[in-house]
């Protein structure tokens, strides 16, 4: 299949965009590859096969970013949880989160690439965080139950709207 290929309906640009996103995948699958590779290399050789690798297409990616500049993105979160999960993540990728000077301590700063955003690290996050949240209700229900009352049943739910005429 030639890369420049024109989709119907799309212009060059997008084209070229769509053609980018594609390579950029590639890439990102194969350094997850290496840096698995690097994880379990037995041998120094092997280790050093793989580093020198996953460097080269660091390279690219680096390289890649001309054509997709770095953009800073806030993210919000209504919860520390759901922000230590997010701060651990770009950290892995080597990304540096940061926050201004008054900002709520919630709020997470970030300079990276819209696609990286768009096709990894949002999609990721949102996939983890479910699987934190869906843990940490578990616990959290357990420990009530084991401490405080065993009963776990919602609250009744009692027909009709409240006379407020009367609250006071």
């Amino acid at each position: 299949m030639n890369s420049t290929r024109f989709y119907k309906g799309f212009t060059k640009e997008t084209t070229k965009t769509i053609t980018t996103m594609i390579d950029r995948k590639k890439l990102e699958a194969k350094l997850a590859y290496l840096e698995a590779l690097y994880a379990g290399a037995g041998t120094p050789g092997e280790r050093e096969a793989a580093g020198s690798a996953q460097q080269r297409i660091r390279q690219r990616l680096l390289a890649m970013a001309v054509s997709d500049p770095p953009v800073e993105y806030k993210f919000t979160f209504n919860n520390l949880w759901s922000r230590r999960l997010f701060v651990a993540l770009l950290r892995r990728y080597d990304l540096k989160p940061y926050r201004y000077y008054r900002q709520r301590y919630t709020t997470v700063m970030v300079k990276v690439t819209r696609s990286f955003v768009d096709q990894t690290l949002w999609p990721e996050f949102i996939e983890l965080e479910k699987d934190l949240i869906s843990q940490l209700d578990e616990a959290a229900e357990e420990l009530i139950a084991d401490t405080i009352f065993q009963d776990r049943s919602d609250i009744a739910e009692i027909p009709g709207l409240p006379d407020l005429s009367s609250a006071s």
